[in-house]
């Protein structure tokens, strides 16, 4: 498939690897003012309707990954009466965690830098994060007098528990690398020339797995979160039967057997 036109993005390919790139480095590639609310949508749709594509990647180019809301037109827009600031939510940054939340795949964030506000929130929307020592995050909406508009609250407490995501909402401080990945909001932490080859290292790991069965445990994941044990237990059971009619379960099983590489085509 053609990838999507993107205005403020740039979108790779390598083998079924997708690597989307934050191009706004002018203003540290903030989620407001910017086409980006519209090109990560994009880029996650697309992504969901390629059968070739198994990982997304998103990282920023440039010192940041992303700065979230753009400051310095932040008293501009707030002029609106308050009902259409609250459209201005629903139908512009708002898209970004629904479309996460719709992912079909898994993705990686490359926190190349300062992960600020909306930015930090992109970040802890993915299901993976790495970051750089120049990696910088802060739920800083308090500071600013204003709460986490991009359900930041939501994604926070799921990836961190109440007290620490708590801790970040109620003070607005800033964690750097070394303490984010001990409370748990990166996996890994990297110098920042290893940072991108470590990305694509993990995505090629999962890219390399049977194409459906990726596909399935992502909404395994997803679903595990909201479901019951009975409900979540009932779909596992179903994909589970899908998953042992597939071209590639039967090849996974001979290259098992025979001590070899599988060769997956998503069948």
């Amino acid at each position: 498939m053609t990838p999507p036109r993107l205005t403020d993005a740039a979108l790779a390919v390598e083998g079924r690897v997708a690597l989307l790139t934050f191009k706004r480095d002018d203003v540290r590639n903030a989620l407001t003012s910017t086409e980006l609310v519209d090109d990560i949508p994009n880029a996650i749709a697309w992504a969901n309707a390629n059968p070739e594509i198994s990982v997304l990647i998103m990282t920023g180019e440039g010192s940041a990954f992303s700065a979230g809301g753009n400051i310095k037109t932040m008293g501009e827009r707030a002029k609106a009466p308050p009902h259409v600031l609250q459209q201005n939510y629903k139908r512009g940054i708002q898209r970004i965690p629904f479309a996460l939340e719709a992912a079909e795949i898994p993705v990686i964030a490359a926190v190349n830098g300062p992960a600020i506000g909306a930015g930090f929130d992109l970040a802890n929307m993915c299901d993976i994060r790495i970051g750089s020592t120049n990696a910088q995050f802060g739920e800083t909406f308090v500071n600013l007098g204003i709460v986490p508009g991009d359900g930041g609250a939501w994604f926070l407490q799921r990836l961190l528990g109440y007290q620490r995501a708590a801790d970040l909402v109620f003070t607005g401080r800033i964690v750097k690398a070394e303490e984010a990945k001990e409370i748990g909001i990166l996996l890994e932490v990297t110098t920042p020339e290893e940072l991108l080859p470590r990305a694509l290292e993990i995505a090629g790991k999962i890219a390399a797995k049977p194409p459906l069965a990726v596909r399935y445990n992502k909404r395994l994941m997803k679903l595990a979160q909201r479901q019951g044990l009975e409900e979540h237990l009932d779909v596992c059971a179903a994909y589970q039967a899908i998953c042992h009619k597939t071209e590639d379960h039967a090849e996974a099983l001979a290259a098992f057997f025979e001590k070899r590489a599988g060769k997956f085509h998503g069948k």
